[in-house]
């Protein structure tokens, strides 16, 4: 249900001149009162079509009970081109709101509550930021966006001043290094080398926060994208695989007995695109895609982080899953255990953000902006 259209386009238009605006919008969504009394509420990153300058930002306003789509542009007026272009990761820390524009090349900081821009830190080729005692940490690919280029370089961890915002040092890992995770005194990140295809990288790079230089480098498999840690300690990493002969996988990282470096000790034969880990349940769904079908295979599931093991093909219940043509992104409240599911549609249109119950019913759902993907949730 539409609730309101901003009719502040046309001051926005003699702002930024003749660059077109999208309008914020409201809407209105059901059962807001059962979102949990701790979370405030959900921003939602759209990534937009490369070379689009389309990302934008939404917000799901648990306490008043609506939707906002394009949020940033109501904020900051005067901000030229706005977000920028391709939206690839969006955390708070602090006060602070961090959305990484990875063809920007820039993460640009926010005031959490408010969506307004404090500044930005220009890291090239941006791809993902995590945090540890009052530094962000940014897996970069540095050098351009260049596929297929088997000369492509390694890429490399920033390291960020959260005061100043300006990147205090560096760190080289892997080529073309995706998402990352702090775990006790070390920095662990997930090489892709998905610029060097067919020649993909298939390690994890340990990097020891205190000296901030990698230490070791664990072979996984190929063409690493998510890695993150659960209750236990252990960490759990994707694989793409090449879209051919070597499907993308789920790993799980423990450390060895009696000594403190991580190895690979399950190989779950499970395709993984994304994940959410939530208590002791690891939520997932997997769009794999096959360059010899031409097609993507859409699954979901759930696996219990403690015994390892997939204890379900499905946490949508009820056959809606059949109404989501791309899932994209998944997050799951930490109050209630609502889950909620991005889908991608085709690509260049709106999406759709899908609330289900902890029971795998759905709530609701709301139109997005162009490709929704990533989410992370604002405490009272």
């Amino acid at each position: 249900m539409r609730l309101l259209a901003l009719a502040a386009t046309l001051t926005w238009q003699s702002c930024r001149e003749d660059e077109v605006v999208v309008p914020t919008e409201y809407d209105l969504i059901p059962e807001h009162a059962m979102a949990g009394q701790g979370v405030q509420g959900m921003y939602l990153l759209n990534e937009g079509n490369m070379g689009s300058n389309k990302c934008t930002l939404d917000y799901v306003d648990f306490v008043q009970g609506y939707y906002v789509r394009n949020l940033y542009a109501e904020r900051n007026p005067t901000v030229i081109k706005e977000l920028g272009d391709v939206g690839n990761d969006i955390q708070v820390y602090g006060s602070r709101l961090y959305v990484v524009v990875n063809c920007s090349n820039k993460i640009e900081v926010l005031d959490a509550r408010t969506a307004r821009r404090i500044g930005q830190v220009d890291i090239p080729n941006v791809r993902y930021v995590r945090f540890h005692k009052g530094y962000a940490y940014a897996t970069s690919y540095v050098g351009p966006v260049q596929l297929n280029n088997p000369d492509a370089v390694r890429g490399a961890v920033y390291k960020i001043d959260t005061l100043t915002l300006k990147p205090v040092a560096k760190c080289t890992v892997g080529y073309q290094p995706d998402e990352l995770c702090v775990l006790g005194q070390y920095i662990y990140v997930a090489n892709s080398g998905g610029y060097m295809a067919p020649n993909y990288d298939n390690t994890v790079s340990v990097i020891e926060i205190e000296g901030f230089k990698q230490v070791e480098k664990i072979p996984v498999g190929i063409n690493l994208h998510r890695i993150r840690c659960d209750a236990q300690g252990k960490l759990w990493v994707t694989s793409r695989g090449d879209y051919q002969g070597t499907h993308s996988n789920l790993y799980v990282l423990q450390k060895k007995r009696g000594r403190n470096e991580m190895e690979v000790t399950d190989t779950l034969d499970i395709p993984c695109s994304n994940f959410c880990i939530h208590g002791d349940s690891l939520y997932y769904y997997s769009t794999e895609w096959s360059n010899y079908e031409q097609r993507n295979t859409v699954t979901y599931g759930i696996v219990n982080t403690v015994t390892k093991e997939k204890v379900s093909d499905a946490f949508i219940t009820d056959g809606t899953e059949k109404d989501v043509t791309i899932p994209y992104g998944i997050n799951v409240h930490p109050e209630t255990g609502d889950i909620y599911v991005t889908d991608a549609k085709n690509y260049v249109s709106s999406g759709v953000l899908h609330c289900y119950s902890r029971a795998g019913r759905r709530k609701w759902s709301v139109r997005t902006g162009d490709i929704p993907a990533h989410t992370v949730f604002i405490q009272n």
